[in-house]
């Protein structure tokens, strides 16, 4: 019996744990278009993936990070091309950015669904 509520008190605690380390950059968000965006863990980082509108179902992004700061890559799903990206929550706003070499810059922000 105590053993049982051990197991159980253990498991709880970590399921409790996950929660609490989930990225905050996990969840829905609206791009700037209006259409909702997945961000989603996968392989040691996180996919975006457009959910709604006229893209949706393709993936355009990957990102990697931490603690509200993340890098990787972003695809304009208009023209299929792919930028160097990164991706900066700040409550229930996410700031995306991409850049070509790094000196041209688009920035939009998302918010939290």
């Amino acid at each position: 019996m105590i053993r049982t509520l051990l197991v159980s008190a253990a498991l709880a605690l970590a399921a409790a744990g996950s929660v609490l380390a989930a990225e905050p950059i996990v969840g829905n968000w609206k791009t700037a278009s209006g259409a909702t965006a997945e961000i989603a863990p996968c392989g040691g980082s996180f996919c975006v993936t457009l959910k709604t509108g006229k893209h949706a179902g393709k993936r355009i992004g990957n990102l990697a990070g931490a603690g509200g700061n993340y890098s990787g890559e972003i695809t304009d799903p208009e023209n299929d091309k792919t930028y160097g990206g990164s991706g900066s929550v700040d409550g229930n706003s996410l700031k995306m950015k991409g850049c070509v070499l790094k000196v041209l810059c688009k920035s939009q922000t998302w918010t939290r669904l």
